[in-house]
């Protein structure tokens, strides 16, 4: 038999083999990617706030979610092992925005990692990375909460799996390949995701940043949200007594270092969050039809609808007030480019 190189023979029909196929793989090199989370996990408390090892088993429910969290040996995966999750997640909405082709594998540089999440480079850092990973898989959820508006019961790790790369002579990582859960990866490519401050990566306590998430996911761009001590203590996740919880925040309403939003406690209990800047009194803004916010719906399904709506009319607060000829497709023609930019 002639060795024909792997020339395709004269008359042969068909399309040549594909000799070198698109790596099955994502490489994270957007360096300015804005910080992105998924709501999912914005909304529900799924990543413990303990600095020691948590290996208790969370049941959580709440609004007709349910939510099991299950620890491996070496604890419940951390607010702050989470970052990988968020640069993972923001890497891949700035590739889809870009119009480039993902996959729920993804291979980030671990010193880029670092810096973008404003981490420290010295030699352990990678050390506690690898730890992190570890929690990630381990760490197991059975979960009713839809991805990417689909709804099913199941269970699967934080991140499927893991592995170095490559590593300098010096020991150090140099990369990673790591493969998202096919519930967190859904949620991506339906953008269920929100733009975070990235003064977040700044926030050294984890109680800090869970609360940030439930205010940017609530609140949002409204010009204000209240909710009662006891539900926000749900939603954190905290395990601390409620007296505990309420001393804490009220700490936290004292030094004021949340980004976006300032925070004080009113009578009945309650906190509200104020976002910071440019604020529409509420009532005072365009009003938008029921047939604005189906549309709104039909095409981001899963938002909340009403603060989308809210987040619009500080927007054109913000733009001098226009008047409007149609505050119905002004709302959705601006969702149609948030969308594109997000």
């Amino acid at each position: 038999m002639s060795d024909t190189g792997g020339a395709i023979p004269a008359g042969a029909g068909g399309l040549a083999p594909d000799r070198h196929p698109v790596a099955d793989f994502f490489l994270c090199d957007i360096f300015d990617a804005s910080p992105k989370d998924d709501l999912g996990t914005m909304e529900h408390p799924v990543f413990s706030l303990s600095t020691k090892p948590d290996r208790r088993i969370l049941d959580y429910a709440h609004n007709g979610v349910s939510i099991k969290v299950t620890p491996s040996v070496l604890g419940r995966a951390t607010i702050h092992d989470k970052d990988i999750l968020i640069y993972c997640i923001s890497q891949l909405m700035a590739a889809i925005n870009a119009g480039r082709e993902v996959s729920r594998t993804v291979r980030l540089r671990a010193h880029d990692f670092l810096v973008a999440t404003n981490r420290d480079t010295g030699g352990d850092s990678y050390t506690r990375l690898r730890d992190a990973f570890e929690r990630l898989a381990g760490t197991r959820i059975t979960t009713n909460l839809a991805a990417g508006g689909t709804e099913t019961t199941t269970g699967f790790g934080l991140i499927e799996s893991w592995r170095i790369v490559r590593r300098t002579g010096s020991g150090r990582m140099v990369s990673v390949m790591v493969t998202l859960s096919d519930w967190l990866f859904r949620s991506v490519l339906a953008k269920s995701v929100l733009t975070l401050s990235r003064d977040y990566f700044r926030l050294r306590k984890p109680l800090e940043r869970r609360v940030y998430e439930i205010a940017r996911k609530h609140c949002g761009r409204q010009p204000e949200w209240h909710v009662s001590m006891t539900v926000l203590h749900k939603k954190s996740g905290s395990t601390a007594p409620l007296r505990v919880f309420r001393a804490a925040m009220r700490r936290m309403i004292t030094a004021g270092t949340l980004p976006d939003y300032t925070m004080s406690e009113q009578d009945g209990d309650i906190v509200l969050f104020t976002r910071q800047g440019v604020v529409v009194e509420p009532g005072t803004g365009p009003l938008l039809s029921s047939g604005a916010l189906d549309g709104a719906r039909a095409r981001l399904p899963g938002a909340d609808v009403h603060a989308l709506a809210a987040e619009w009319q500080a927007w054109w607060a913000s733009t001098g007030r226009p008047r409007l000829t149609s505050p119905d497709r002004a709302f959705l023609a601006w969702l149609d480019t948030r969308a594109r930019e997000t």
